[in-house]
């Protein structure tokens, strides 16, 4: 039994290692720099406007200094979808292990270029080093290396690891952009700049990790690297039945090809997995929480927190998002994928709706802003809990080693369009409609919600295989069973120990 013990704990060891040299330059560096970019604005755009005036006598109109301050906060979407895009490609060309580490290159580079944009006077430089930057963040692979590494009692739990750097990575951000720490005219470069380190880390220490073992069998079908990948991951463990199932999917997939996006659309064998990973990775923008935060400032005021004490305050909700995505890896192998979604959905549906009354009522009732912050933070929760964990580890447990790099690239270039397009019309929605444009997000949650508790299979403690049933049944409805298998190429074999 002690044996038994100190090899789990030796498991559990090396993949919290491998879990924050993939986190340190994934999920952090993600979220350190979504929330480093509006710290800076005002200094960003007065360098823009002195630039200017040096470069050609004159001053830039207010509306040309907004069109490049825009211009500069987008375009890292847009690097975004270009990496994301070629992610699914390089993690089968060369693997995870590598893509992870040259996903790095143009992070260090965009981080030098907005580092040394004011010592060379170019504006311009900010503008590639954030395209630059989003490129490196589109082709992080963090979340498919890191699910395919972990055993399947521990897939949630790892792959869940990639929202809590995030959480983590936002923080930091919020902390660092403090007039205490970097927050000032005179350090913005360093604060644009910062994410080189841990991209850097990242390149320091990956190399010491192996690559994916599914990787290795199912794609390389490399059966030595498999089995010493797992001892170094898992330990010296009998780890026979995870490697059976590792290569009773790879018998199922009978040597297919890597898939396309295109792919991912036509064939029916994933029509539902498609459904399923759209709905449920859309909430990361859709759900609202870009909004909540939006708001979250003025709540805060008028709640009668001091003006200078309300970044303090957001550093509180940001506490409380890494501190909820704990829990979730807690939850997640014990309520399950499916229970944690449709009921974090339906809560986060209804404090969408509370906080429509709420922030419409601000004025009317001196209690009524404390009410508004109660249920900011009972969102935030809720959002850490269940989509900004769950949706981790759900493209990697739907969808077989053919079908996952295009899986991830859809993925990620959903996200980032996403991300564009919310950030285009944000300003636009909520001038129009104030605090009622919660009530968007209200119908998408709790649709959702309908959809996963209707719909969506469990996976938990499931092998790939047998969620692979699970979605026939509503890919094939109304056909014979084994036609269903044999159209899904998916047959399920009877393997050998090696």
């Amino acid at each position: 039994m002690m044996t038994a013990f100190a090899c789990q704990l030796k498991m559990s060891y090396n993949l919290f290692l491998l879990a924050f040299a993939l986190g340190i330059g994934g999920g952090f560096q993600y979220g350190l720099q979504v929330s480093v970019v509006n710290s800076p604005a005002e200094y960003i755009k007065s360098f823009i406007h002195e630039t200017w005036v040096r470069r050609y006598g004159f001053s830039a109109t207010e509306e040309l200094i907004t069109l490049m301050w825009s211009f500069i906060v987008s375009v890292y979407s847009i690097g975004g979808l270009l990496g994301a895009l070629s992610a699914g490609y390089l993690s089968v060309r060369f693997g995870r292990k590598k893509t992870m580490l040259l996903a790095n290159i143009p992070a260090v580079l965009g981080a030098a270029l907005m580092g040394l944009s004011r010592l060379c006077g170019s504006f311009e430089m900010i503008i590639a080093g954030r395209l630059f930057s989003g490129m490196g963040l589109g082709l992080n692979i963090h979340i498919m290396f890191a699910g395919e590494c972990a055993p399947r009692n521990l897939r949630g739990l790892l792959a869940i690891t990639a929202s809590t750097a995030i959480a983590l990575g936002k923080f930091t951000g919020f902390a660092l952009g403090l007039r205490e720490v970097l927050g000032v005219d005179a350090l913005w470069p360093v604060l644009m700049a910062a994410h080189a380190v841990p991209a850097l880390v990242q390149l320091l220490t990956l190399p010491f990790f192996p690559d994916s073992p599914r990787y290795l069998l199912i794609d390389k079908k490399d059966k030595e690297g498999c089995i010493k990948a797992v001892k170094q991951l898992w330990g010296d463990g009998d780890h026979m039945a995870e490697i059976d199932d590792m290569l009773a999917e790879q018998e199922a997939i009978h040597g297919e090809r890597a898939k396309s996006v295109c792919d991912l659309f036509r064939d029916q064998a994933v029509r539902w997995q498609l459904i399923t990973l759209f709905l449920i990775v859309s909430c990361m923008q859709l759900i609202g929480i870009n909004v909540v935060y939006f708001y979250a400032y003025n709540v805060f005021i008028k709640a009668g927190i001091p003006h200078a004490q309300t970044h303090y305050v957001s550093l509180g909700i940001g506490i409380t998002e890494i501190l909820t995505t704990i829990v979730s890896g807690s939850l997640i192998e014990r309520a399950g994928r499916k229970t944690l979604l449709w009921k974090s959905h339906t809560i986060m549906a209804l404090v969408l709706g509370l906080l429509t009354v709420t922030l419409s009522l601000q004025d009317a009732f001196s209690w009524v802003p404390y009410c508004s912050v109660a249920l900011i933070f009972i969102f935030i929760m809720s959002f850490g809990i269940g989509p900004a964990g769950v949706s981790c580890s759900l493209p990697t447990e739907i969808f077989l080693q053919s079908y996952r790099p295009a899986a991830y690239v859809l993925n990620g270039a959903s996200n980032w369009i996403q991300l564009f397009i919310l950030g285009l019309l944000f300003p636009f929605i909520v001038e129009s409609l104030g605090s009622f444009c919660f009530i968007i997000f209200l119908i998408y949650c709790l649709s959702v919600a309908i959809f996963v508790f209707l719909v969506m299979p469990e996976t938990k403690g499931k092998t790939m295989l047998q969620v692979t049933e699970e979605f026939n049944r509503l890919n094939y409805r109304g056909k014979k069973r084994q036609t269903a298998l044999q159209q899904n190429n998916c047959s399920v074999m009877t393997v050998t120990r090696l």
